[in-house]
């Protein structure tokens, strides 16, 4: 791999940063685009992302108007908001029906479209603009979005029957209808925007990841809806890749780094791939964007924990013990270490005496326990993409009773989205819980409070409009009451102690709330902080990460637990040390 420099590789006009959440699309995107305007090209930098600390990087208010950038002549940068953007996008298309439908419905359709295919959909119809923008065109060499739309959104855009609005009457059950309803006009707008990203010629599409296992298989899976699609003009940025070592802390980080590039997926093998190595500074400030790719600043940070001593997950496992809880969820976004935290709480209320069953949707999870040293502990691994079949075929043949071709197509379509897929999934581990009355049930991998709102409505619409039976099972209908009950339900969320991994923990938290649950913990996972490292660069990046263990301290009012960063893969009587 060679260091990823802009002004060293064959660029497009256009130019789409994407990746999971945390694995810095910000950074590489800002990176860039501070390159190439120093070289003497005029640059626009577009930013999509919910979770974007593009005005923290540049130190500068933003808008979703073109802002010049101080310090940077040729460079200028909006800020999409995206959330906003699908608030206003939703209440377009639901006033014409408030007081014409029943309530319950109107509920039904508010929550339809309030999901993250919505908030990606009104993204799209931000940034459209831009690609089609003939002044636009003409005024830049290069035009940079950080965060691309998915495989998903892009094949809904180019399916006929979505253009129709037919979200009102809808009544087959599936997950994110609607999503283009009232965007007619824009039809023509949005297949020049699909156009242009198709043409290898114009677009060229960097996935960011991390030299991680989990990052990299999001990458390859995106990387080969995206081919399907056309998409193939593709690039690969690995961010964070540490380069050298010099104690047994840094060596340990580097061999396992090491360890998954070398596993690289074939999908990923055949692309243009580039790294950015490890840095200690947070990316904030004009300076530290220009160094990112050419130097590090190895300064610790000054601020001082607020708390004397960070809890252990062990303190959680003892709450949870005494305050007698019978189902818990461990939530957060990909790659932040759910299923071990799932593993180790499992093991832990087992060895006080507890009689529990773990159900995950970890293939390798089987891996974690020795179960006949915990006879306590039954397990279900649950077959995700054998879950959404099921679903998916339950729901299309009901479907096909009176739909026409193209509306079928629509549905499956549909029915390819992540709310659809944590449907599936959160039916299976309903069946799961109803089964297992006298046990604790832990559940690695929850839905959302979207998803849950999504099943929540289902209901009150079918019973309002009684035209469809049967799509909530019972299971469903009896769990979604015991999520919102605190006395018997805990919800841990799982993060790390880096910006974005807190801000998308927080807005999971307040899409929980949406649907009436609470977090009770949270717990940070892989810190750097207690580990002791002599190496410099860690040493600063973990005191980088003091101020996100504050934040957290600060916003759950102490309810929270660290976990230490370790080398080795975390199982068996590993996880009883956490």
């Amino acid at each position: 791999m060679e260091l990823f420099y802009p002004l060293a590789i064959p660029l497009t006009k256009y130019l789409f940063f994407t990746g999971k959440g945390g694995v810095g699309k910000t950074s590489a995107a800002c990176a860039a685009a501070v390159a190439l305007a120093d070289s003497g090209k005029k640059v626009l930098l577009v930013s999509t992302d919910p979770a974007s600390n593009l005005q923290d990087v540049f130190e500068v208010s933003l808008t979703n108007g073109r802002v010049p950038i101080k310090g940077v002549p040729n460079l200028a940068a909006a800020n999409l908001d995206p959330v906003q953007a699908a608030a206003d996008y939703r209440e377009s298309v639901i006033a014409p029906y408030r007081g014409k439908l029943p309530d319950a419905v109107i509920a039904n359709m508010e929550e339809q479209l309030s999901g993250s295919c919505t908030v990606e959909i009104a993204a799209f119809n931000e940034f459209s603009n831009y690609i089609t923008d003939e002044n636009v065109q003409k005024e830049y060499d290069h035009i940079i979005f950080d965060t691309a739309p998915t495989g998903h959104t892009l094949r809904m855009l180019q399916l006929p029957s979505a253009w129709s609005n037919f979200i009102s009457e809808s009544t087959h059950g599936a997950s994110c209808l609607g999503q283009l309803s009232g965007l007619e006009s824009k039809k023509e707008i949005y297949k020049k925007a699909v156009s242009t990203l198709s043409d290898g010629k114009r677009t060229t599409l960097i996935l960011v990841t991390r030299p991680e296992e989990a990052p990299i298989k999001e990458a390859e899976r995106s990387s080969k809806e995206l081919s399907e699609l056309g998409i193939r003009n593709q690039a690969l940025v690995v961010n964070g890749v540490l380069t050298s070592y010099d104690d047994s802390i840094s060596e340990s980080l580097y061999r396992k780094q090491q360890r998954a590039l070398e596993a690289m997926p074939e999908q990923l093998r055949m692309l243009a791939a580039y790294f950015i190595p490890l840095r200690a500074y947070n990316i904030t400030g004009l300076s530290g964007v220009r160094d990112l790719l050419t130097e590090d600043h190895v300064i610790p940070n000054k601020e001082k924990l607020h708390s004397e001593s960070l809890p252990r997950l062990q303190e959680i496992i003892e709450d949870l013990h005494r305050t007698d809880k019978k189902v818990i969820f461990t939530m957060g976004k990909g790659g932040v270490g759910k299923t071990t935290v799932a593993a180790a709480i499992a093991l832990g209320l087992s060895a006080k005496g507890r009689k529990v069953h773990l159900a995950t949707t970890d293939p390798a999870a089987h891996l974690k326990f020795v179960l006949d040293k915990h006879s306590g502990i039954t397990m279900s691994h649950i077959d995700e993409q054998a879950e959404l079949r099921r679903y998916q075929e339950e729901i299309l043949s009901k479907a096909r009773e009176t739909m026409s071709d193209e509306d079928i197509a629509y549905i499956e379509e549909d029915l390819r989205s992540p709310c659809t897929q944590e449907i599936a999934i959160f039916r299976a581990f309903a069946e799961i819980v109803d089964k297992s009355e006298e046990n604790t049930v832990v559940i690695d991998t929850a839905p959302t409070g979207h998803t849950l709102l999504l099943l929540d409505a289902t209901q009150s619409y079918h019973r309002e409009v009684k035209r469809t039976q049967g799509a909530v099972p019972e299971s469903v209908k009896k769990l979604l009451p015991r999520l919102r009950n605190t006395e018997e339900t805990a919800v841990i969320l799982v993060t790390l102690a880096e910006t974005t991994p807190v801000y998308e923990a927080m807005r999971l938290e307040e899409d929980l709330n949406r649907a009436g649950i609470s977090a009770n913990w949270w717990v940070i996972n892989a810190s750097m902080l207690q580990t002791n490292t002599t190496d410099p660069l860690l040493a600063a990046k973990a005191s980088n990460e003091i101020p996100w263990i504050n934040e957290v301290d600060s916003h759950t009012k102490g309810s929270f637990a660290v976990i230490t960063w370790s080398a080795d893969d975390i199982k068996g009587e590993k996880l009883l040390e956490l």
